[in-house]
């Protein structure tokens, strides 16, 4: 088929904080050569925002070297924090406060500040628009361009107006355009399906760790004014999840942002090994927690997301550069688990990206080589430094537990500054840690009340999640046997808890038989599918452009 197409210097692939840092300085340092290079980034979300969900406590490091004047531009950093609360939840009723002098560094808060990241990316497609950066929100990125020299020359968006079985409807078909560049940036977040696509196609992990990821459940309430304390950040650890062991880890957020608004979230380390653990079950019983019960009773829920994180670390990093382009940001995998932060960090990836293109353009390369000197200057940033001292934080807990790995991770970072002379590796893939469910114990959840806890159906609302229904189904099954044949006796089909928009479920027939339903619609593209399904049967790709969830601010 013959598409239109548009030629640019660069492309980006998501309106993240990667992608944009990347876009921003492009223009910033081409501007201050007197350079024109053309910029277009392209977001599958239906605007800038939608699709963006992080806890977030922010470090400003890196957008203070992108805009120096980011106060006087009004960038939306509102709340800086002032004080760090952290607990070890010993049971669904007690808990012990940790002193600061027992808490690693790196969970140390101040300087930085609470915030919306979803506002942030809007407030930075504002400043590249700006620059000169064209932002098309709504449309994915379906595939990347690739020529007969294995060089990626830009990417292919989705066709729009395709029904159930991929025919063109009519009157609202519209193919795809090519979006061609010199280079290419993937700074989709997360298990990006084109960044998957091209780590396996270009062999780029064949020297890193197995990725690790969690997936994170988030909610913002407006709660009680009396209950708010503006700045106040709150990280647990244990209850719901494992405090000793080290088969079902993880922690959560509390943040008091202003508004008298506060965001609670659980993240569930995706290495567990029960296979009837449910991740949103287990977010919905962590609120009654009396520490965090505290603050939520008398308030109102206003709004529910999730995503996956990548957290493996600069253990799990893959190559970051082929022929005509590079992964940033989460596609990447760049987060600092040790501070669970990885938005500074994702921007300083861009950036260092941005760089590395001005230069290559500067010299008269045309996109068919490496950017290698991205890679140079990778490793000569504070961003190498400081995921290099983060690089023991992760699998410390997943092989001695919250507890003992704690306490290692105590040591390693105040003690030695991350420097302790030994790296610690997790060579295990988290989809290959599910115990048969018939070697595990089952998990009772308690229903919801509707005041503190509620169910997936109510939540997938409040993340405002629409797909065009006559499309082709975005979650697709490498085998459709597996599910029943395999999945179902094995592991009790883990897909219809681990999923937290209820996309699976294994529903009875009035004859007896039993079938693999896919609600795609409730799909709020948090990948965890993708990643812990333990056949690697479920490839989620990008649906039409605008489908997903449309987060305001979060």
């Amino acid at each position: 088929m013959e598409r239109e197409f548009m030629e640019f210097d660069v492309v980006i692939v998501g309106a993240g904080p990667s992608g944009l840092a990347a876009a921003c300085r492009i223009k910033k340092q081409a501007a201050e050569a007197g350079q024109e290079i053309s910029v277009c980034v392209v977001e599958k979300g239906s605007e800038v925002g939608a699709h963006i969900l992080s806890g977030a406590v922010f470090e400003p490091r890196a957008l203070e070297e992108l805009f120096p004047d980011w106060k006087e531009l009004g960038a939306p950093l509102n709340t800086a924090v002032v004080r760090d609360d952290i607990y070890m939840l010993t049971s669904e009723e007690k808990a012990t406060k940790l002193p600061d002098m027992l808490v690693p560094k790196t969970m140390h808060n101040h300087g930085n500040y609470i915030i919306s990241l979803g506002n942030l990316c809007r407030w930075l497609a504002e400043q590249a628009e700006g620059l000169g950066v064209e932002v098309y929100p709504g449309f994915a990125a379906q595939e990347a361009l690739i020529d007969e020299n294995g060089v990626v020359r830009g990417i292919l968006t989705g066709d729009l107006g395709v029904d159930r079985e991929g025919n063109p409807k009519d009157g609202f078909y519209t193919p795809g355009m090519e979006l061609r560049a010199k280079y290419t940036l993937f700074a989709e977040g997360c298990r990006g399906h084109i960044g998957k696509q091209l780590i396996k196609r270009f062999n780029l992990d064949s020297e890193a760790d197995a990725q690790h990821y969690g997936i994170g459940i988030k909610e913002i309430w407006d709660i009680d004014p009396a209950k708010h304390q503006q700045g106040l950040v709150v990280h647990t650890a244990g209850w719901p999840l494992d405090i000793v062991g080290t088969e079902n880890t993880g922690g959560s957020f509390l943040y008091h942002l202003e508004n008298n608004q506060v965001v609670v979230g659980l993240i569930i380390d995706l290495s567990y090994s029960n296979p009837h653990l449910s991740p949103f079950d287990e977010f919905q019983r962590y609120k009654h927690h009396p520490v965090i019960k505290q603050y939520l009773e008398g308030g109102k829920r206003v709004a529910y997301g999730a995503r996956a994180i990548c957290k493996g670390g600069i253990n799990s990093l893959p190559k970051m550069v082929f022929p005509g382009g590079a992964l940033i940001g989460c596609d990447l995998g760049t987060l600092n688990f040790a501070k669970i932060k990885g938005s500074h960090t994702a921007m300083k990836s861009g950036m260092l990206a941005a760089d590395a293109i001005v230069e290559a353009l500067q010299a008269g390369r045309e996109g068919g080589d490496e950017l290698t000197n991205y890679v140079d200057s990778f490793k000569s940033s504070w961003l190498y430094e400081e995921l290099f001292a983060a690089r023991n934080f992760g699998p410390a807990i997943h092989k001695f537990g919250p507890l003992f790995g704690g306490a290692f991770n105590y040591i390693d970072q105040n003690w030695f500054g991350g420097k302790i002379p030994v790296t610690l590796h997790d060579t295990k893939p988290d989809y290959a840690c599910l115990k048969k469910a018939s070697e595990a114990t089952k998990i009772d959840y308690p229903k919801p009340d509707g005041v503190l806890s509620f169910d997936k159906l109510s939540s997938v609302f409040m993340s405002n999640t629409n797909h065009e229904e006559d499309q082709p189904i975005h979650l697709t099954l490498k085998d459709p046997s597996i599910p029943l044949e395999k999945n179902l006796p094995l592991y009790d089909e883990p897909a219809q808890r681990y999923c937290p928009a209820g996309v699976y479920e294994v529903v009875n027939n009035d004859d007896g038989s039993k079938r693999f339903q896919i609600n795609a619609q409730n799909c709020v593209h948090c990948k965890t599918c993708d990643i812990k399904d333990p056949a690697q049967n479920i490839n989620w790709i990008a649906p039409e452009g605008t489908g997903g969830p449309n987060y305001p601010n979060m």
